[in-house]
């Protein structure tokens, strides 16, 4: 008698349509790393071995000294005006708390054309220098040298220290107050509060902020190629376009990919293995009472960073640009403000799109593949721009030259590029970049809602979409636009990837700044970049103005 078949003849589960998708974005997503990845172990170009002999270890030199110099530069600022603006009390603080936030809006290449004119020979700076001292000869007195490493080392510690300040402001904000409050009753005072008790509880989120400003340093193009300085996003675009050799450009890619990963390790190793668990406070704890000059270092030590990184560069632009207006707002300004503005709303809203049904997949099927590949699908915001973009130009050209050469033999004409000559290269490089920014907002409004919600929803016979759509959206109107307007504002400013996919006679904002920049036609350059400073003020400010609101409850 044969025994019966239970397991072997169930039927097979097929996933669901969201599962699908989310796999499907996620696959797409990862591909340009896996390419440059997998560029690794195959064969290298008849150039490589004399840039890796050559080129290679001043951008690995230049690379290191940039990521030490703007570490201990973000770690200094930002920590430091965190711990002033959260555990101490002295005029303007209120003010500091948002304020140290909006540098964050000015990128460092823009900070490096503006300090440039300010700061050269015949700039005004050092024309007022001269003529105060009688001085004629540059070799009668010294000046330090804005457009060199230790200046860009500057700038980028100016507009990326907020990383470090807000998520140590928030690590500081969280602390518990019996802690603290322990530590002063035994005799610690501020400072040794601050290095005992407040900076190991806070190193989680310090080493995290450092994280995020180092990435930035290494995707960075315009300012270092403005400062003639040798690093991987210079190499790859004049190995790419210079040379013309693709394959070293791809694997200079794959050797700044391989930066990255251990810099993403680092601080993922460094968070698993600091852990502190306390109890969160009820209220803030009493604050620092500062006065005198003690109150006034307090005021320069917050002031001198949002001046130097905002105000100033902000000033001289406005002032460049009013005195000059017939020559910056012409039709050349309206064309590139709105190829910036079609191709920052498309990629918002997709990225919004896509983020949103990544989100909602993985409510619904959280097995570990759905969230492995949602982990590879954000992995892009950690890769440099002009990596991605070599990685998404790659696989486009091959399926261009695919349909073109069928084409050729079945048709007898030619097709020409189709995808990687357009704005949807481009686009699609974009999505890679900051899908993780997108997804970041809406999967945090996605866990405020309880999923009692759910399944109220499902038991009154609603499917999962119309879950999604009668319940969820209007409930995510805030993150979601909370996610447009993010992505919004850092493709309006993204320069490597933009440079290296953009088609023929499709300039941005940021490309023509970039390019007056290096004809140095600084006039010209001002009104783009005090365009694409003032957009990205817009969410800085509104985030920093509600972080300030919500903490204001427990401010005295």
């Amino acid at each position: 008698m044969d025994r019966p078949i239970l397991a072997s003849r169930l039927p097979l589960r097929w996933p669901d349509g969201w599962t699908v998708a989310v796999s499907l974005i996620a696959l797409v997503m990862i591909s340009p790393v896996l390419i440059i990845l997998a560029s690794v172990l195959t064969g290298t170009s008849d150039a490589w071995g004399h840039l890796a002999s050559t080129v290679l270890p001043e951008y690995i030199r230049n690379s290191l000294v940039m990521m030490v110099g703007v570490g201990l530069g973000v770690l200094v600022i930002g920590v430091g005006t965190a711990w002033l603006v959260s555990a101490c009390q002295f005029p303007g603080r209120r003010g500091f708390e948002w304020l140290l936030l909006l540098p964050l809006a000015a990128p460092a290449y823009i900070l490096a054309y503006v300090y440039t004119d300010t700061l050269e020979y015949f700039g005004p700076v050092q024309t007022f220098w001269r003529g105060l001292f009688g001085w004629e000869q540059a070799d009668q007195y010294w000046f330090p040298n804005i457009r060199s490493l230790p200046g860009a080392i500057l700038l980028f510690s100016l507009t990326l220290y907020p990383y470090v300040y807000l998520l140590t402001k928030v690590a500081f904000a969280e602390q518990s107050t019996a802690t603290l409050e322990a530590s002063r009753s035994l005799g610690c005072g501020p400072w040794r509060s601050f290095w005992r008790v407040a900076l190991p509880l806070a190193r989680p989120a310090i080493a995290a902020g450092v994280a995020l400003a180092l990435m930035e340093t290494l995707n960075d193009f315009g300012t270092v190629a403005y400062f003639s300085v040798p690093t991987f996003t210079t190499g790859i675009y004049r190995t790419w376009f210079g040379m013309g050799d693709r394959p070293a450009a791809v694997q200079l890619s794959a050797v700044l990919l391989l930066f990255i990963f251990a810099l993403v390790w680092i601080e993922q190793r460094s968070r698993r293995r600091s852990r502190y668990y306390q109890s969160l406070a009820a209220a803030a704890p009493s604050r620092y009472g500062l006065t005198g000059i003690r109150a006034v270092g307090a005021w320069l030590a917050c002031g001198i960073p949002v001046l130097l990184g905002l105000v100033v560069p902000v000033g001289l632009l406005l002032a460049m640009t009013l005195r000059n207006a017939e020559a910056t707002f012409n039709g050349d300004f309206v064309t590139l403000s709105l190829n910036s503005l079609i191709l920052a709303t498309l990629t918002a809203l997709i990225a919004m799109g896509l983020a949103l049904v990544m989100a909602y997949g993985l409510r619904l099927n959280s097995t570990p593949w759905l969230r492995l590949g949602v982990q590879g699908a954000n992995l892009g915001y950690a890769v440099p721009g002009a990596v991605i973009a070599v990685g998404t130009l790659i696989p486009l050209a091959r399926f261009d030259n695919a349909i073109d050469g069928w084409m050729r033999q079945t048709l007898g004409f030619s097709t020409g590029l189709l995808l990687s000559g357009t704005i949807i290269a481009l686009i699609l490089a974009y999505l890679v970049r900051f899908l993780a920014v997108s997804f970041g907002a809406v999967e945090a409004g996605l866990t405020k809602i309880k999923p009692s919600l759910d399944d109220a929803a499902r038991s009154l016979g609603q499917s999962p979409r119309q879950t999604l759509t009668n319940i969820h959206l209007p409930l995510l109107s805030s993150s979601l636009l909370t996610a447009v307007m993010l992505v919004f504002v850092d493709v309006m400013k993204e320069l490597p990837a933009t440079l290296i996919i953009r088609p023929f006679n499709f300039d941005t904002l940021a490309v023509r700044v970039y390019q007056y920049a290096a004809d140095e036609r600084l006039v010209e350059a001002s009104a783009p970049a005090l365009a694409i400073i003032l957009v990205g003020l817009l969410p800085v400010f509104w985030l920093s103005r509600r972080i300030a609101q919500e903490g204001g409850g427990n401010s005295p």
